[in-house]
């Protein structure tokens, strides 16, 4: 693993993309949520990954956010990038472009849509990391993508040394426990990518949350997934149970419509989102809203 692989661990927000209403990106907003992040504690910040909707962004804003980004954080906190695609020459590209860019890490989905084999995931990643010199950390979240890339496969991954980390959103703990024991001895970190499950999956050894809820509630995630990283395990259960009902809430539409309603709420960011993914439903609002206010957020 890399040194600067080593050092991302912790609460790694998946940033929102924001955007004004016509749907063009607002500058200035995202230059604040990178400042307001780092000043509340958040470890790393991800670029346009699912949250940040990559999957609309042309490839042209792709690499201006993420350039912005890595502007603002000015090496304060590392940044990994999302270049994943379902196509493997697109997220070469994208990966290449993120290293040129400065970014610490990238961060790669699994390919959607076409449904590859476990052979064709293995080449796709081998492929990736064969052709850009960037620490390369990999995504599964087989219920947003239609394609699972199975616990054989990612240890069979581990031993490329440009792969230095995968993200698990499975939500799936007892196969996240089987992940990091296989990995024992191998130079792969294991994040969790399930706000709702990643206290239990630090305690099992994984070093960090690639967090969706880490958006509203930097904070408080910053000082869970420390207490969970070291053990301190009644610390980090009450800050768990301080955002339980708040990550489950924030999925009750598809991420990241509920968690962009929410920054709204809270005057961080304007209500923009872009098509085919519309403004929070009306009867999700108000216990949304009161979700917030539980968790001390508003």
């Amino acid at each position: 693993m890399t040194q600067q692989a080593q050092i991302i661990q912790g609460s790694i927000v998946a940033l929102v993309t924001p955007m004004f209403e016509d749907g063009s990106v607002d500058w200035k907003s995202l230059e604040k949520l990178v400042e307001w992040h780092i000043e509340q504690g958040t470890d790393s910040i991800v670029a346009v990954g699912t949250t940040g909707e990559a999957s609309t962004l042309s490839m042209a804003e792709h690499a201006e956010v993420i350039k912005e980004i890595i502007r603002v954080a000015n090496k304060r906190i590392p940044i990994i990038a999302g270049t994943g695609a379902n196509s493997t020459h697109e997220a070469i590209e994208l990966t290449k472009e993120a290293k040129e860019l400065g970014a610490d890490a990238a961060l790669l989905v699994t390919p959607y849509y076409n449904k590859p084999t476990q052979e064709g995931l293995f080449q796709h990643y081998k492929a990736i990391a064969e052709a850009v010199d960037l620490p390369l950390v990999l995504y599964n979240v087989p219920g947003r993508t239609g394609v699972d890339m199975h616990n054989k496969t990612v240890i069979r991954l581990a031993d490329i040394p440009q792969i230095v980390g995968i993200k698990d959103a499975t939500g799936d703990v007892p196969r996240g426990k089987e992940l990091l024991e296989g990995l024992q001895g191998k130079a792969m970190t294991v994040y969790s990518g399930d706000d709702a499950t990643a206290r239990e999956l630090m305690a099992l050894g994984a070093q960090g949350n690639i967090s969706v809820t880490a958006n509203v509630a930097p904070k408080i995630m910053s000082e869970l997934c420390a207490a969970a990283i070291a053990g301190n395990a009644s610390e980090a259960k009450a800050l768990d149970d301080k955002v339980a009902k708040l990550n489950n809430i924030l999925f009750c539409e598809s991420n990241p419509i509920p968690v962009k309603w929410a920054l709204y709420e809270m005057e961080l960011i304007g209500a923009g989102i872009r098509l085919p993914l519309t403004p929070l439903a009306e009867q999700y609002r108000a216990p949304l809203r009161e979700e917030l206010k539980a968790a001390g957020i508003i």
